[in-house]
């Protein structure tokens, strides 16, 4: 009765907010059509999810059926162990960009949803002991006021009922925005941008959380220091995912 009771407080006072403070849809950036969910009727379908067939490393859509590698893993060995996303990253992109750039921290509940009702059976396959989300460094997250990858994790940790680690994995280097970059030079800037901070912490596998993949660059850098740390296993899931060939 108790659990009950707490169960419609929480309830009635998302309600309250949603009427004060109207949750924008994750798409059109409106006000939520009809009231109470988190992404319009209308805008669902919109999202593109990535299906079979994929690339076994990366996740990438592939079209030709025949494939088992994108023309990126075929051609370069990468250090995670292997990893999956949501959506295309064409049909998603402008919602990554409010989301980390214009404060829409409450796309979230939606994402967070979709990741998990769509991938969820994919995670708990790997077991992973933690989630650990992408980190920027300080002075950014100062800026921005938030880390968008430990939002995702937080929301997908308690949906799927995993631990996540947002302290464990840290940047200690302030790289400049992967996006500006190209080839070599977006693995040369993750150089040593990344450290484990947590010795005691022990793992043996994790699924490293982020909002885009598109060379690998950043996860790769990321699973290097995990690995270093003595992580068997590291997997990736992230909410977009470029092209593949």
């Amino acid at each position: 009765m108790r659990i009950h009771k707490k169960f419609e407080r929480a309830r009635a006072g998302r309600i309250l907010t949603d009427l004060l403070f109207p949750r924008r849809c994750p798409v059109c950036d409106r006000p939520v059509k009809p009231f109470g969910r988190d992404i319009c009727d209308g805008c669902r379908g919109t999202l593109i999810l990535i299906r079979e067939p994929r690339c076994l490393k990366c996740g990438k859509q592939l079209q030709d059926a025949g494939a088992e590698y994108c023309y990126d893993c075929s051609r370069r060995r990468h250090v995670y162990t292997k990893g999956a996303a949501l959506y295309s990253y064409a049909c998603i992109r402008q919602t990554i960009y409010r989301f980390k750039y214009a404060g829409r921290r409450e796309y979230v509940d939606f994402l967070g949803r979709a990741l998990a009702e769509n991938l969820g059976t994919l995670i708990r396959s790997w077991h992973p002991e933690a989630l650990v989300p992408v980190p920027l460094h300080p002075d950014r997250e100062r800026i921005r006021g938030y880390n968008q990858a430990a939002l995702l994790a937080q929301e997908l940790g308690k949906r799927l009922d995993i631990p996540v680690l947002s302290g464990w994995l840290v940047r200690v280097k302030n790289t400049s925005p992967q996006k500006a970059l190209e080839g070599a030079a977006r693995q040369n800037n993750l150089k040593k941008a990344f450290k484990i901070v947590q010795d005691d912490v022990k793992l043996n596998t994790i699924v490293i959380i982020d909002d885009i993949y598109t060379t690998g660059s950043t996860i790769d850098a990321a699973a290097l220091e995990c690995r270093t740390a003595g992580v068997r296993r590291v997997f990736f899931i992230t909410l977009a995912i470029g092209k593949g060939l």
